[in-house]
């Protein structure tokens, strides 16, 4: 890919969760945010509808944290946090994050996977939220004031580019935001470079089987919808492995029914575009769950 077009990805991905943060910052939090793209939340195999697609118009809705997370896991958090969880998976539930260890959140948006892990290291451990978009890491660290913790603390950065010296974090998590990178290798190189020997990764993503039209590929807002950069598992997975990574495992495997999964973020609307119907992918995109380890 070259770097103008990467450059465009980035600004495109940016700017959409830019705006999510902004109205969850300057506003005040209703049940649902309107009128804003939004990340992954993905519905897989379920008849909601979520974000999980490209759009301008989506509604952020409490219903991809309560999907997502388990209610005793939600407890404490304020609307702020919960409103703001666009992901496509819950990783600390099977990150089997121990008291005292040090993790590192790649694209932490509004903190909730960042506040869930703090849980788990205990004042001992720490945690660091890396994101692109200021505006995230301005609502991130307000909300880390409203829920009170002290080992949690948000870096302005790109995963390509990890701010963090070598060998500097036990773990590694994710909630679907390595699909939003144009340089996956990148990303892993870097994910392995900053964990410890013996250290694991548990990702949340998206990703695909078979083909995407080409209409989606090249959309920025497809990109930002968390459906353009999936890359094929295989390939995925590959990518993980070619970092130095061992012991990749897929945990689980969701796929999205994209035909009962109502407008699914406007991704109908594209898909009509190409004259292709929406049950032709309903096996193509899916939500995954994987760990790997750092040989020790």
């Amino acid at each position: 890919m070259n770097e103008v077009k990467a450059d465009q990805i980035r600004q495109a991905v940016r700017q959409t969760y830019g705006d999510i943060a902004r109205q969850l910052v300057e506003e005040p939090v209703p049940s649902a945010v309107e009128g804003a793209a939004c990340s992954c939340g993905c519905s897989p195999d379920r008849t909601t509808s979520s974000c999980c697609g490209p759009s301008e118009t989506v509604a952020i809705t409490e219903d991809t944290a309560t999907r997502l997370y388990a209610v005793e896991q939600l407890a404490g958090l304020p609307d702020s946090v919960t409103d703001a969880a666009m992901g496509c998976g819950n990783p600390t539930a099977i990150a089997a994050l121990q008291p005292g260890e040090v993790v590192l959140d790649l694209g932490s948006g509004g903190g909730i996977d960042c506040f869930l892990a703090a849980r788990k290291v205990g004042p001992m451990g720490r945690v660091i939220g890396l994101d692109m978009t200021p505006e995230m890491i301005k609502l991130a660290r307000r909300n880390a004031k409203k829920v009170g913790v002290t080992n949690v603390e948000f870096h302005y950065g790109e995963i390509e580019d990890i701010p963090l010296p070598d060998e500097a974090v036990d773990v590694i998590i994710s909630n679907c935001v390595i699909n939003l990178s144009p340089d996956k290798d990148a990303v892993f190189r870097e994910a392995y470079r900053v964990l410890r020997p013996g250290g694991r990764m548990v990702v949340s993503d998206i990703v695909i089987h078979g083909e995407l039209p080409e209409l989606i590929r090249n959309r920025l807002d497809a990109w930002a919808g968390c459906v353009a950069g999936a890359l094929d598992e295989s390939d995925y997975l590959d990518k993980i492995r070619a970092a130095g990574f061992a012991d990749v495992e897929v945990l689980s495997r969701d796929y999205v029914k994209i035909s009962e999964a109502a407008e699914w973020g406007g991704f109908k609307g594209l898909l009509a575009e190409v004259g292709l119907p929406a049950h032709d992918l309903d096996h193509t995109v899916a939500s995954i769950k994987v760990k790997a380890h750092k040989p020790a």
